[in-house]
């Protein structure tokens, strides 16, 4: 038995609410740490900056799925809809964090989308996925359709790329972090479009 096999093979013995609760849990463990000072001197900031990290890095998880299937042969398709989920749960706590914890009044949550560039790319990418979030269901794929809920679900690649770039606006002097993200981000929506130019050359 292959590597790819036996990883293909454990993946199909994990359901997908699995990622649900494991989501959840640490999502609490962090929330808990910041109640009782284990995340440092400014914890509504590392609440904050520590949910959105996991929600890039689920996104990021869940565009991996189509080339690491087409390209390795590791085929995670039942854990993508999970990914997906999980990732829009961390990015509402992200934003509850920054909206509620953080800047607190309606007026300042306003003035932060309009004068601060980053503030307004990290909420655009929020709304993106908003009806992804919604749509992330079987009734939906039954009422619109496989085809059109699958161009819907495209909107993945803007708010993946909106994403990135908040988290590279959003940090202080050159960090590197930000910067592969964005660079992982960008390659994995390339490949989208390298079989296909294979194919046409073929």
């Amino acid at each position: 038995m292959t590597v790819t096999s036996t990883i293909n093979k454990a993946v199909r013995r994990v359901p997908g609410w699995v990622l649900y609760i494991v989501g959840a849990a640490y999502a609490g463990w962090l929330f808990f740490l910041g109640l009782t000072g284990g995340l440092g001197v400014e914890p509504i900031e590392a609440l904050e900056h520590a949910y959105g990290d996991v929600a890039l890095k689920l996104i990021i998880a869940g565009l991996a799925v189509t080339p690491l299937r087409q390209w390795v042969g590791i085929n995670l398709i039942s854990w993508r809809r999970a990914l997906g989920v999980t990732a829009f749960f961390f990015v509402l706590a992200h934003f509850l964090v920054w909206a509620v914890l953080d800047v607190q009044r309606l007026s300042a949550i306003w003035a932060d989308i309009l004068e601060r560039p980053y503030v307004t790319i990290g909420m655009a990418g929020f709304l993106t996925l908003i009806p992804l979030a919604v749509t992330s269901n079987n009734w939906s794929v039954r009422k619109l359709g496989p085809i059109r809920w699958r161009k819907l679900h495209k909107l993945v690649y803007p708010a993946a790329v909106l994403g990135a770039l908040h988290y590279v606006w959003l940090v202080k002097g050159l960090q590197f972090e930000p910067l592969i993200y964005l660079a992982i981000t960008i390659l994995l929506l390339a490949t989208r479009f390298w079989p296909q130019r294979r194919r046409a050359t073929a």
